[in-house]
């Protein structure tokens, strides 16, 4: 199934070039044309969905059998010292385009990019009533 608004799923079915890292039935996954690093890799599921939590869990056990691979060969392409693995699941969590995918960003040491991550101590108690919270809408 595809969304024929999708940026996402035009480049899958070829309407819009992209520079490709790997295809298979699943998956592609493709150079960002607006990179963060050298070698910014996008990989996105063939199938339209938005979000993780809207995703088949078998269409996510294929990411995650491919995300190892391709984010070694991203990294040892690029000389990099590390990389970040993204998911943005939402607009507030910087999903620009909604068709679920993963940023493969390549990492020097100094390079810039996300040098701080805002963190904050819980209050006391606080993080029980969270996880209270979060375990009573765990669906298993």
């Amino acid at each position: 199934m595809s969304d024929h608004n999708c940026i996402f799923c035009k480049i899958i079915a070829g309407q819009i070039p992209c520079t490709k890292i790997y295809e298979d039935n699943q998956i592609l996954a493709f150079l960002d044309v607006h990179p963060i690093s050298e070698g910014h890799t996008l990989v996105v599921l063939k199938e339209h969905t938005s979000r993780v939590d809207s995703t088949e869990p078998l269409a996510m056990a294929r990411i995650g059998e491919m995300l190892p691979k391709l984010t070694a060969s991203v990294k040892n392409a690029m000389g990099a010292d590390g990389y970040n693995v993204l998911c943005n699941n939402g607009a507030s969590a910087g999903q620009v385009v909604e068709h679920m995918h993963f940023h493969i960003i390549p990492r020097k040491t100094n390079d810039g990019v996300v040098k701080h991550w805002p963190a904050f101590q819980y209050p006391d108690g606080r993080a029980a009533v969270i996880a209270e919270k979060i375990r009573k809408n765990l669906a298993l």
